[in-house]
């Protein structure tokens, strides 16, 4: 698929083996997380336009290259989206953040929202869409939705471990929407987390376990 990548970067596949271990601690948990959402950022930038632009060095004048024009917005999905956040301004500082909470409808099953906060321009921003696990994909699907009806055009997933059943749950409900994963796991289980995954994201980013 060309709107879907898995890194299968070293330092990535090295955090991970530390980010998955079941003893990592809280305060670990999060640096990994916040290092590894750097580096899917700086595959998922790599199309940014830039423009031409004459910069003074000490000893002369160099022709370089800026990003002028690009207006990335963040929107982490609650809780867990938000342990991304950090890395992801280190890379790209001037972001907007929109947050979107989602949680699942006990009777029916289904994602629904319950919160949605995003910038009024953001129909003229490329949206990163931030989830650490990326499952069943009907949470993320169900926010890319809620971000196309607020009027998002160029939208990007970020997640750091995923099953393929996720990535074909997004992308069969949205073909225009590029997925960046840091690594494919084999399955989910029958309570659809991923395997073997590294267990709940939230509880780990949180001390929520």
């Amino acid at each position: 698929m060309n709107n879907f990548t898995v890194m299968n970067h070293p330092l990535i596949s090295h955090k991970l083996s530390i980010l998955r271990h079941k003893d990592t601690g809280g305060k670990e948990f999060r640096e990994l997380v916040s290092e590894i959402a750097m580096l899917i950022c700086y595959e998922a930038t790599r199309d940014m336009k830039t423009t031409p632009v004459d910069i003074p060095t000490p000893l002369m004048t160099a022709k370089c290259e800026m990003i002028t024009t690009e207006k990335p917005v963040l929107v982490p999905i609650l809780r867990a989206g938000l342990g991304m956040v950090d890395g992801m301004l280190t890379i790209l500082p001037s972001a907007k953040i929109g947050h979107i909470g989602m949680c699942r409808n006990h009777e029916t099953l289904e994602p629904e929202q319950y919160y949605c906060n995003l910038p009024a321009d953001i129909s003229e921003r490329t949206v990163f869409v931030l989830d650490p696990m990326l499952a069943t994909g009907g949470s993320l699907a169900a926010a890319i939705s809620i971000l196309k009806e607020k009027g998002a055009k160029k939208i990007k997933v970020l997640s750091i471990v995923g099953a393929q059943v996720g990535v074909d749950k997004v992308l069969g409900a949205h073909p225009d929407v590029h997925v960046y994963l840091g690594v494919l796991d084999d399955c989910l289980n029958e309570k659809g987390y991923i395997l073997p995954g590294l267990g709940d994201a939230g509880d780990r980013l949180f001390g929520t376990e």
